[in-house]
């Protein structure tokens, strides 16, 4: 079946099984299967599908072959035909063997997690970027699915058929044809990473610091994000609400301008062709002068999800256990009692913070970590501008953090913290013998 096909089936596919195996010889899995279920059938509803039959099937072993044993197969044969299920998603991975088996064995189309993850991703993907990648991701998938997916085609002959010899086979044709796309997006790709990296320069020559926001999907970071950047991004609750990254220029309290970036929601087993084909976008991430982890305290499996995340951020070369600049929001408190609260209260808070990024409570307590994080690199100034100097007066408020203010007869004098770099262009563009005062003076600027 082609991509196409695939994805159009899936779009009118409604009566939907769900199934999640759980492993018996899975060591060192302590998560919650009901709750992977429940995730399951929240990513299912992502996109429209009324799931009517779902149900935790513990497997001793997988099968190489079906996955399942015989008599799972059977039972679930029965199950299929009984419902008028269009559709069955097993929240697993499945081999191209076990997918096809399973498709002749139930009558049916058959998904895996993967499938399942990567059909969301294409629906939701708006940007022209979102959808090359989604593309990619999808082409590397079923380039994998195609395995006998066409033995009941004979071979055919190509060209005249006298000099040639037998032609391709319609596996050979798709496989090439889907060799030839992946090529083509990929260049396409090369393209969007190059167009990123003269943004990021862009804004490197106007030095605001990037902050960005990461989680596990549902977190509330898009909840947060319009907070914060006071925008409309998307955010329901929904998996995989926001998948194209989205920046706003917001300002902190102390005026200081910051860049903030909303990214995809990570999730469990997450396809590694997704993390492949989204490491353009995700390359933000790794430019961000501060990352703020949004966890959902309320939901039982808080500390996977942490781990979830964690695992993602190391995959894309990010320090995650000793890093000073990692921020954790502990999201959602407005759905805890007051006591619970109060147990979650942590001495840690040079990394962590309680908020509701629903009602604003705790939002002041995130702006101010967020200076203090990036504080610890700026350094203390005194200007004396001269009172004329507009453009140089409107610029240190723009790009750096004003302390203390004295106008006088013909100056303002300021005290300012600045980082290293933004000092360099200050003093590049605005400090020419004209703009202040006795530059060799150190009571006109000074460094405390």
């Amino acid at each position: 079946m082609a991509v196409k096909e695939f994805y159009e089936f899936i779009k009118k596919s409604q009566r939907t099984i769900l199934l999640y195996p759980n492993f018996k010889n899975n060591i060192g899995s302590n998560r919650d299967p009901n709750l992977r279920l429940a995730e399951a059938k929240g990513l299912a509803r992502a996109i429209g599908l009324e799931v009517v039959y779902a149900e935790v099937v513990n497997v001793r072993a997988p099968k190489p072959a079906t996955l399942f044993g015989e008599g799972i197969v059977r039972t679930f044969a029965e199950v299929v035909s009984s419902h008028q299920a269009e559709l069955v998603i097993i929240d697993s991975s499945l081999s191209p063997i076990q997918q096809r088996n399973l498709e002749k064995a139930w009558k049916t189309k058959v998904i895996d997690r993967t499938g399942l993850i990567l059909e969301i991703f294409g629906e939701r993907a708006q940007t022209a970027e979102g959808r090359l990648q989604v593309e990619l991701a999808s082409l590397m998938y079923q380039k994998s699915r195609l395995v006998r997916s066409w033995t009941h085609l004979e071979r055919q002959r190509g060209g005249l058929g006298f000099i040639g010899g037998p032609g391709e086979t319609q596996l050979e044709v798709d496989r090439r044809l889907i060799s030839e796309r992946i090529a083509k997006i990929k260049k396409e790709l090369a393209q969007v990473v190059r167009t990123r990296e003269l943004h990021r320069k862009a804004r490197k020559r106007v030095l605001y610091p990037i902050i960005a926001l990461v989680g596990y999907t549902n977190a509330g970071k898009s909840t947060l994000f319009n907070f914060l950047a006071n925008a409309n991004v998307l955010a329901e609750n929904l998996l995989f609400a926001t998948l194209d990254p989205t920046m706003r220029q917001v300002s902190l309290p102390s005026g200081r301008q910051i860049i903030l970036s909303d990214t995809v929601g990570f999730i469990s087993e997450l396809p590694t062709q997704l993390i492949a084909a989204f490491r353009a976008t995700l390359e933000e991430v790794l430019e961000a002068d501060v990352i703020i982890h949004v966890r959902d305290i309320t939901h039982p499996e808080t500390e996977h999800q942490k781990e979830d995340v964690l695992s993602i951020l190391s995959q894309l070369g990010i320090e995650v256990d000793y890093n000073p600049n990692l921020i954790e929001v502990l999201n959602k408190i407005d759905l805890l009692p007051p006591e619970s609260v109060l147990k979650t209260q942590t001495q840690d808070v040079l990394q962590k913070v309680l908020l509701s990024a629903l009602t604003g409570e705790g939002i002041n307590n995130l702006l101010k970590l967020i200076q203090t994080k990036l504080g610890s690199s700026l350094k203390t100034f005194t200007f004396d501008i001269k009172s004329s100097d507009g453009a140089a007066l409107a610029w240190l408020y723009q790009h750096g953090e004003v302390l203390e203010r004295q106008d006088q007869d013909e100056k303002i004098h300021l005290k300012v913290r600045l980082t290293p770099a933004n000092w360099s262009k200050y003093e590049k563009e605005y400090f020419k013998g004209k703009n202040s005062f006795n530059f060799n003076d150190v009571t006109s600027l000074k460094e405390f």
